[in-house]
C-alpha cells in the first residue's frame, strides 16, 4: 500500500502541497504525469478528488502537452512566450492541486491551502521566468536547454520526493524559493538599470 494522502497528519499535508506545487509552478504536465504515475504504480493513493489524474487518458495528454513544452521551453525568445502564457496554467493548476490533496480538511482549510499552492506556484514561475530571461540575454543558445531539462528533472524529483520525504522536500522548495526571491530581485534591478541608461544619455 502506497502513501495515503488521506491519512496524513495535516502538518504532512501542507509539507507535500508546499513541494508539489512548486514543481507545478515548473511545468504542470510534468507534475501531473508524476503524480499520475505514483498512483498507477501504487506509491502514493489519491483521494478521489485527484483519482482522475490517474487515468491513462490525463497522463497521455499531460505527456503530450510536456511534448510541445519541452521544445518551446527550450527554445530562445518562445521560451518567454510560453511562460508567459503558462502564468495562467501554473498558478491555478497549483492552487487546484492543493486544494484536492487536502480534501480530508475543513473547507475553509481547502481554501487556505489552495491559496498557499497558488502562491508557491507563483513564486516557482516567477522565478523559473526570470532564469529565462536570464538566459535569453546570453549570446549562446544552450543555457536554455540546460535551465529547462533542470527544471523538468526538478519538477519530477520533488513531486516524488515528497510522496516520500514530505517535510524534506518542502524544506528543499522553501530554500529554493529564498534563491528564488533573490534573483528576481537581481533581474528586477538589471532592468531597471538597462531602463534609466538611456534616459540619463540623452540627457
Amino acid at each position: 500500500m502506497g502513501l495515503e494522502l488521506v491519512a496524513l497528519p495535516p502538518a504532512e499535508l501542507v509539507a507535500l502541497v508546499v513541494a508539489t506545487s512548486f514543481a507545478a509552478g515548473l511545468s504542470v504536465p510534468v507534475t501531473v504525469a508524476t503524480i499520475g504515475l505514483l498512483a498507477r504504480t501504487g506509491a502514493v493513493v489519491l483521494p478521489p478528488s485527484l483519482d482522475p489524474l490517474a487515468s491513462w487518458w490525463v497522463m497521455g495528454g499531460a505527456l503530450a502537452l510536456f511534448a510541445i513544452e519541452f521544445v518551446a521551453d527550450k527554445t530562445p525568445v518562445i521560451d518567454l512566450v510560453w511562460n508567459a502564457l503558462q502564468t495562467f496554467i501554473r498558478v491555478p493548476a497549483g492552487a487546484l492541486l492543493a486544494y484536492g490533496a487536502t480534501a480530508q480538511l475543513s473547507p475553509g482549510q481547502q481554501l487556505l491551502a489552495a491559496l498557499l499552492g497558488g502562491v508557491v506556484a507563483l513564486a516557482a514561475h516567477g522565478g523559473k521566468a526570470a532564469m529565462h530571461a536570464t538566459a535569453n540575454a546570453s549570446p549562446e543558445p544552450f543555457s536554455n536547454t540546460i535551465i529547462g531539462l533542470g527544471e523538468d528533472a526538478l519538477a519530477i524529483f520533488l513531486t516524488w520526493f515528497a510522496t516520500e520525504h514530505p517535510f524534506l522536500a518542502a524544506g528543499i522548495a522553501v530554500v529554493l524559493l529564498g534563491t528564488i526571491a533573490m534573483l528576481i530581485h537581481v533581474v528586477w534591478r538589471a532592468l531597471r538599470g538597462l531602463f534609466r541608461r538611456p534616459a540619463r544619455a540623452t540627457g
